[in-house]
């Protein structure tokens, strides 16, 4: 029998269509989550799907599934993919990838007419970026049981829609789709990916055998002071929430260079009311921390809040913990599936820890998880120029094919791609 083998010419075909929803004019793609644009990438999946045999269907995260159905579909499935949903100036290739990388493998496996027991799963996880609707991995995080449903339909974009408002058009676009109850047992999971950093470009690598995710924690940080004439009121009795931000700001910078592991970035910044003669009221700030360490993580979250206590007076702060999502490993058994795969197809392989988050850290706790990461050239992601190489791209599906049929015993290894 003629093994399985993925149309590397079809799979990038199918990127760069699926690049026109939400198609940006300097070659970029805005495809948020539950927008319109993302509804008509999901008909364009949908479709694709379809046409070799798998079977569409969606939960109340609004989470999309295509499932090639096993003959033991009591089976727990195995499940792979990413997501599709983009930065407002994002690339083709963030999520995009990996989900169609899933349905290119799967698709093969239809195509050369062998039938798994187990079921295989392609998942495109809801709002994965966290552009629309903040945080970001909701779909996934719901499917983990790790966020109630109700409060994430409850989040609002910044035009006042809510989740719970935006699913809903999602699903009526849909009126025919299978619903499917939250979350399900998963043999394993597997994530292709662009890297979204240099070190396989560096390295010459073209797999990435993902060893796991670093952690990371994010805030919100209100520093409140009092609005006051910037020409009338004494610099003695000012309660300057700018003045005190910088001093917060610049202490949190030192604190948190302990080490070359530390990722510390200040984003997101509101100035109230940001006139140019009142001095500043209201300072509002995010913060996002990383670290493979979830140790240290702990201990720099705990100077944090000191130093705000400390250097915020006389000021008043609030601080919000948006995210703590903790690092983790991936299963060794799966890592070295990736890396014998490598090698068979004659890959130049690279062992990383992953810098970014992605869906598999919450699929992780659940499943034997793994990720497959791609070179992603200069290492430029969610920008119009983010860019994948098409042998790279045929690469990264080709491994992943290697592990669908491992793990649903139908092969230990395909023909080359």
């Amino acid at each position: 029998m003629t093994p399985p083998r993925i149309s590397a010419d079809r799979l990038w075909k199918r990127l760069m269509a699926l690049g026109q929803d939400g198609a940006l004019p300097n070659g970029g793609v805005n495809r948020q989550a539950l927008s319109v644009e993302e509804i008509r990438a999901w008909r364009r999946v949908i479709a694709w799907g379809t046409e070799a045999g798998l079977v569409p269907s969606t939960d109340p995260a609004g989470n999309l599934f295509l499932t090639f159905k096993g003959s033991a579909p009591q089976l727990a499935p195995v499940v792979a993919g990413s997501h599709i949903d983009s930065q407002p100036t994002g690339g083709l290739f963030d999520g995009a990838f990996g989900t169609l990388a899933a349905l290119e493998a799967v698709t093969a496996i239809v195509e050369a007419n062998l039938a798994p027991e187990r079921s295989i799963v392609v998942v495109g996880w809801m709002n994965e970026e966290g552009s629309r609707f903040a945080p970001g991995m909701m779909g996934s995080e719901l499917f983990a049981g790790l966020r109630s449903l109700d409060d994430v339909l409850a989040v609002r974009d910044a035009d006042g829609v809510s989740v719970g408002e935006a699913l809903t058009r999602v699903h009526e676009a849909f009126p025919d789709m299978e619903h499917r109850p939250l979350g399900f047992p998963i043999h394993s999971y597997i994530e292709p990916h662009i890297e979204q950093a240099d070190l396989l470009e560096k390295s010459g690598a073209v797999i990435g055998i993902v060893t796991g995710i670093q952690g990371k924690k994010t805030y919100e940080v209100t520093i409140a002071g009092r609005e006051a004439h910037a020409g009338t009121e004494p610099m003695e009795r000012r309660q300057d929430a700018v003045q005190a931000f910088a001093r917060v700001a610049l202490m949190m910078q030192q604190a948190m260079a302990v080490d070359d592991k530390v990722k510390f970035t200040i984003g997101r910044l509101m100035v109230e009311p940001n006139a140019p003669s009142v001095v500043p009221a209201k300072v509002t700030f995010r913060i996002d921390l990383r670290h493979p360490s979830n140790a240290l993580l702990d201990q720099l979250d705990t100077q944090l809040e000191a130093i705000l206590i400390k250097e915020a007076t006389p000021c008043s702060f609030n601080i919000r913990r948006l995210v703590d999502a903790p690092s983790n490993d991936f299963d060794s058994g799966l890592m070295n599936a990736i890396r014998s795969s490598a090698k068979r197809h004659g890959f130049h392989h690279l062992d990383l820890l992953s810098a970014a988050g992605h869906d598999a850290r919450q699929l992780a706790p659940l499943t034997r998880s793994a990720m497959i990461f791609i070179p992603c050239q200069g290492g430029i992601s969610h920008h119009p120029e983010e860019w994948a190489q098409p042998d790279h791209v045929a690469a990264g599906a080709a491994v992943l094919l290697d592990l669908l049929l491992q793990e649903t015993g139908l092969s230990s290894h395909q023909g080359d791609a």
